[in-house]
């Protein structure tokens, strides 16, 4: 005779997993009654509809940062919407994610998958849980990104849970944190003008360049003299130049005091940052753009088709 399956038992599963009411009762019933049974096969239909989940874009999520003896983890992890990133299931993954990476140093982003949740080295490992997290929630989840600092003096910023700031430096640990807020509300992409990467540069000069050419193309249409050659090119090294200051960490002017740049700030105080990591939650992912009143009508359109 089959066991009954009672609310109360549906309850408590479904308390424990977070998984749908019906779900835990077919799984129970499924199980003949057993919790633990019923939790592997919740835990292997989550699994598929992690699966049907994987390919859908992951824009949206937060970065996490733990530090603990001298070692420190910044994280990025995403999802498909601004909504799950407040969901406590999902914080808590990726605070564990965090803590994970400081104890255990994976060497890539399929070592951290591998790595069990569990500080104590027992239970799920971070992809079980991933995977259980993408059915139970119903969106998909990638852990993005990762880096470990160890060796060095940190000072980290957390702009919410958008984006994350780490320094690494040698000197006074007040002046190491102003950078870090420096950093995550000036964006630069290197520490000085010479380590701006050289596809950015490239970049900037042709724009440089292309102005220069709008410029000389108006004036001949304005009647007006064109400048030669060799002024339009110190026009063109001066906007570089210009660039360059912008968006190195050195030359930047301090956010907290616009009398002085961030190397005279650091100078001052005796400290020396050595790098910085800056995470931007969504970063250079392409974010699908839904069309509404197109996919309706495509949908009219294939109805009138049947």
């Amino acid at each position: 005779m089959a066991m009954a399956i009672t609310a109360s038992m549906v309850a408590e599963l479904r308390a424990k997993t977070d998984a749908p009411m019906m779900e835990c009762k077919k799984a129970l019933t499924e199980a003949e009654g057993n919790f633990e049974k019923a939790e592997e096969i919740l835990r292997v239909k989550l699994g598929n509809k992690a699966g049907k989940a994987s390919s859908r874009v992951t824009a949206e999520g937060v970065v996490a940062y733990h530090a603990e003896a001298g070692v420190g983890a910044l994280v990025e992890i995403n999802c498909e919407t601004d909504f799950v990133t407040k969901n406590d299931s999902f914080l808590a993954f990726t605070d564990a994610v965090a803590k994970g990476i400081v104890a255990h140093n994976p060497a890539d982003l399929a070592a951290i998958g591998a790595m069990p949740l569990s500080l104590d080295g027992f239970g799920p490992t971070i992809e079980d849980v991933r995977r259980g997290l993408i059915g139970k929630i119903g969106e998909n989840m990638t852990v993005r990104r990762f880096q470990r600092f160890a060796n060095s003096q940190l000072a980290s910023y957390l702009h919410g849970t958008r984006i994350g700031v780490v320094v690494e430096f040698d000197g006074e640990e007040a002046a190491a944190k102003d950078v870090a807020m420096h950093v995550a509300a000036m964006k630069p992409v290197s520490l000085s003008s010479d380590q701006v990467p050289a596809e950015l540069v490239a970049r900037e000069r042709s724009v440089a360049a292309a102005k220069a050419a709008e410029d000389a193309n108006k004036a001949v249409a304005e009647g007006k003299s064109v400048q030669s050659p060799e002024i339009v090119a110190k026009r063109i090294e001066g906007g570089v130049a210009k660039y360059l200051k912008e968006v190195s960490l050195h030359n930047q002017v301090f956010v907290k005091n616009d009398k002085q740049t961030v190397e005279q700030m650091l100078k001052e105080k005796a400290t020396t940052v050595k790098s910085f990591t800056l995470y931007v939650v969504g970063e250079g992912i392409e974010k699908k753009v839904d069309d509404f009143a197109g996919e309706v009508a495509a949908q009219i359109a294939a109805a009138k088709a049947a």
